[in-house]
């Protein structure tokens, strides 16, 4: 169930043995993303419970499910990018039946992350099915 770009995640991870290289890898996922413009960094896509400033901007285009996202934490923007591969794509009736818990166990993230960024990661998660469940 989950995508190609997801996948590729998964793999690349079970490549890198450190994990000083794996968050080399998140980073330089979320440094290849295109920053999230300023006009849309407002109270309504901000993702409360997080650390770090979080936004998350949805979109629901032809059925299918899609977001922009940006945070001021490098290590923040790849986990967005690495939920942009897990989510980006999709009906949107399927991105709330997505088990990104699991999903993400398969990258060890849980393990790694501090309890500030595990939480931020929920909100952000838990801010992408609401989003999706209401459009559905």
């Amino acid at each position: 169930m989950t995508s190609n770009a997801f996948e590729e995640i998964v793999s690349d991870f079970e490549f890198l043995e450190d994990w000083e290289d794996r968050y080399r890898y998140v980073i330089e996922r979320g440094r290849a993303m295109d920053p999230l413009e300023d006009a849309l960094k407002v109270p309504a896509t901000k993702v409360d419970g997080c650390a770090s400033q979080v936004w998350l901007h949805p979109k629901v285009q032809d059925g299918r499910f899609s977001f922009e996202g940006d945070s001021d934490a490098m290590i923040v923007r790849g986990l967005i990018a690495v939920l942009r591969a897990l989510y980006d794509g999709r009906p949107v009736t399927e991105v709330p039946k997505v088990d990104a818990g699991g999903e993400l166990a398969r990258l060890g993230l849980n393990d790694h992350l501090s309890a500030q960024r595990s939480n931020g990661l929920r909100a952000m998660i838990e801010r992408i099915r609401s989003v999706a469940a209401d459009a559905a």
